[in-house]
């Protein structure tokens, strides 16, 4: 593994909760966020960032990503905590591992990210972030 784990949704938060010093980065695209909804963090006192993994609609690579990331406040070798969360714990496997390799982090990935997988009834929503009843609010 080339990032420093997997997290569940929930421990995920309660890393969060635990250590001010975490960043919860959201690498879906915008029309997610917008659509779908992002997590929410005031309770903690620190903003979720967003960060587009793939630009949407090309679908490409964020060839800013990585300066984005900075932008945040976070710096290589620092030593924070990042966790990254997409819409099912895919894409910010790949974020995870970028932002490894350019020395942020420890970096976490979010297993079944914001909404999880498709079900078996063919929809998400099951398994994830929202499903855990973590915070979260429309965009």
């Amino acid at each position: 593994m080339s990032y420093a784990g997997d997290l569940s949704p929930r421990a995920a938060w309660e890393l969060l909760e635990q250590n001010p010093d975490a960043v919860l980065v959201d690498v879906r695209t915008r029309a997610e966020w917008s659509f779908v909804g992002v997590p929410e963090t005031s309770s903690i006192d620190r903003p979720t960032a967003l960060i587009e993994w793939n630009t949407f609609p090309e679908g490409q690579r964020n060839p800013s990503f990585l300066e984005q990331l900075a932008a945040t406040g976070l710096a290589p070798g620092d030593q924070r905590p990042v966790v990254f969360l997409c819409r099912s714990g895919q894409r910010s496997i790949g974020a995870a591992e970028a932002a490894t390799a350019a020395g942020f982090g420890p970096a976490y990935n979010v297993v079944d990210g914001f909404e999880g997988g498709v079900g078996p009834e063919g929809h998400r929503g099951e398994r994830g972030w929202r499903a855990e009843g973590l915070p979260w609010r429309q965009s």
